[in-house]
Protein backbone atom coordinates (compact mmCIF):
# COMPACT_ATOMS: atom_id res chain seq x y z
CA UNK A 1 0.00 0.00 0.00
CA UNK A 2 1.38 3.49 -1.04
CA UNK A 3 1.99 6.15 1.50
CA UNK A 4 -1.27 8.31 2.16
CA UNK A 5 -0.17 12.47 1.90
CA UNK A 6 -1.41 14.91 4.00
CA UNK A 7 -2.01 18.03 2.11
CA UNK A 8 -1.54 20.86 4.88
CA UNK A 9 -3.57 23.97 4.33
CA UNK A 10 -2.37 27.10 5.54
CA UNK A 11 -4.45 29.97 7.23
CA UNK A 12 -4.48 33.50 4.90
CA UNK A 13 -4.01 36.60 6.67
CA UNK A 14 -6.76 38.29 5.94
CA UNK A 15 -6.04 41.65 6.27
CA UNK A 16 -8.92 43.51 7.36
CA UNK A 17 -10.74 47.76 6.75
CA UNK A 18 -9.77 49.71 9.56
CA UNK A 19 -13.00 50.33 12.01
CA UNK A 20 -13.75 53.95 12.73
CA UNK A 21 -15.96 54.92 15.10
CA UNK A 22 -16.70 58.35 16.56
CA UNK A 23 -18.01 59.91 19.72
CA UNK A 24 -19.34 63.18 19.92
CA UNK A 25 -19.29 64.66 23.54
CA UNK A 26 -19.42 68.71 22.58
CA UNK A 27 -22.39 69.33 23.96
CA UNK A 28 -21.96 68.51 27.66
CA UNK A 29 -18.15 69.26 27.08
CA UNK A 30 -19.13 73.11 26.02
CA UNK A 31 -21.50 73.07 29.20
CA UNK A 32 -18.39 71.90 31.37
CA UNK A 33 -19.87 68.88 32.97
CA UNK A 34 -18.09 66.03 30.91
CA UNK A 35 -14.73 65.76 31.76
CA UNK A 36 -12.71 64.13 28.09
CA UNK A 37 -9.66 63.45 29.20
CA UNK A 38 -11.19 61.04 31.96
CA UNK A 39 -13.09 59.69 29.51
CA UNK A 40 -10.50 58.76 27.33
CA UNK A 41 -8.56 56.86 30.16
CA UNK A 42 -11.66 54.96 30.95
CA UNK A 43 -11.83 53.63 27.70
CA UNK A 44 -8.00 53.22 27.41
CA UNK A 45 -8.47 50.96 30.47
CA UNK A 46 -11.59 49.25 29.74
CA UNK A 47 -11.24 48.74 26.21
CA UNK A 48 -10.28 44.49 25.94
CA UNK A 49 -7.88 43.48 22.80
CA UNK A 50 -7.78 39.35 22.64
CA UNK A 51 -9.57 39.47 26.20
CA UNK A 52 -6.97 41.96 27.99
CA UNK A 53 -8.04 45.48 29.17
CA UNK A 54 -5.49 48.37 29.53
CA UNK A 55 -3.65 46.35 26.27
CA UNK A 56 -4.86 48.01 23.18
CA UNK A 57 -1.39 48.54 21.38
CA UNK A 58 -1.20 48.62 17.80
CA UNK A 59 -4.61 47.24 17.04
CA UNK A 60 -7.29 49.84 18.95
CA UNK A 61 -6.12 53.51 18.27
CA UNK A 62 -8.03 56.64 20.45
CA UNK A 63 -7.65 60.51 19.44
CA UNK A 64 -9.18 63.59 20.26
CA UNK A 65 -10.95 64.77 16.76
CA UNK A 66 -11.26 69.00 17.40
CA UNK A 67 -12.93 70.00 20.61
CA UNK A 68 -15.94 67.94 21.77
CA UNK A 69 -15.25 64.39 19.13
CA UNK A 70 -13.25 61.40 19.92
CA UNK A 71 -12.66 58.84 17.16
CA UNK A 72 -11.73 55.26 17.98
CA UNK A 73 -9.97 53.49 15.11
CA UNK A 74 -9.65 49.75 15.00
CA UNK A 75 -7.52 47.24 12.79
CA UNK A 76 -9.32 43.89 14.67
CA UNK A 77 -13.07 43.51 14.56
CA UNK A 78 -14.70 45.80 16.71
CA UNK A 79 -18.21 46.27 17.66
CA UNK A 80 -19.76 50.10 17.53
CA UNK A 81 -21.93 48.25 19.84
CA UNK A 82 -19.28 47.27 22.71
CA UNK A 83 -18.41 51.58 22.78
CA UNK A 84 -22.09 52.67 23.59
CA UNK A 85 -21.69 50.16 26.52
CA UNK A 86 -18.72 51.86 27.65
CA UNK A 87 -19.69 54.90 27.25
CA UNK A 88 -22.96 53.96 29.45
CA UNK A 89 -20.75 52.64 31.76
CA UNK A 90 -19.35 55.86 31.98
CA UNK A 91 -21.59 57.91 32.61
CA UNK A 92 -23.25 55.82 35.08
CA UNK A 93 -19.79 55.54 37.12
CA UNK A 94 -19.49 59.39 37.24
CA UNK A 95 -23.44 59.76 37.83
CA UNK A 96 -23.98 61.63 34.91
CA UNK A 97 -26.02 58.91 33.16
CA UNK A 98 -29.60 60.42 34.50
CA UNK A 99 -28.88 63.94 32.21
CA UNK A 100 -27.14 62.42 29.44
CA UNK A 101 -28.28 59.61 26.47
CA UNK A 102 -25.95 57.83 24.10
CA UNK A 103 -27.99 58.32 20.82
CA UNK A 104 -26.72 57.03 17.40
CA UNK A 105 -26.69 59.77 14.51
CA UNK A 106 -25.11 58.36 12.07
CA UNK A 107 -23.49 55.09 11.12
CA UNK A 108 -20.38 55.31 12.52
CA UNK A 109 -21.21 57.98 15.21
CA UNK A 110 -22.40 58.65 18.77
CA UNK A 111 -23.22 61.60 20.48
CA UNK A 112 -24.11 62.61 24.00
CA UNK A 113 -27.27 64.40 24.19
CA UNK A 114 -28.98 65.67 27.10
CA UNK A 115 -32.56 64.03 28.15
CA UNK A 116 -35.84 66.47 27.28
CA UNK A 117 -35.84 67.95 30.74
CA UNK A 118 -38.71 70.66 29.91
CA UNK A 119 -41.10 67.62 28.97
CA UNK A 120 -40.54 65.91 32.47
CA UNK A 121 -41.37 69.37 34.15
CA UNK A 122 -44.78 69.67 32.22
CA UNK A 123 -45.60 66.41 33.05
CA UNK A 124 -44.36 67.11 37.02
CA UNK A 125 -46.35 70.37 36.65
CA UNK A 126 -49.93 68.57 35.56
CA UNK A 127 -49.81 65.81 38.33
Amino acid sequence: MAPSVVSLKKKAVVKTQPHKFYIDYSGPANDKIFDAAAYEKFLVDHIKVEGKTGQLGDDVKLQREGAGKLSVTSTIPFSKRYLKFLTKKFLKKNMMREWLRVVATSKDTYTLKFFNLQFDQEAEAEE
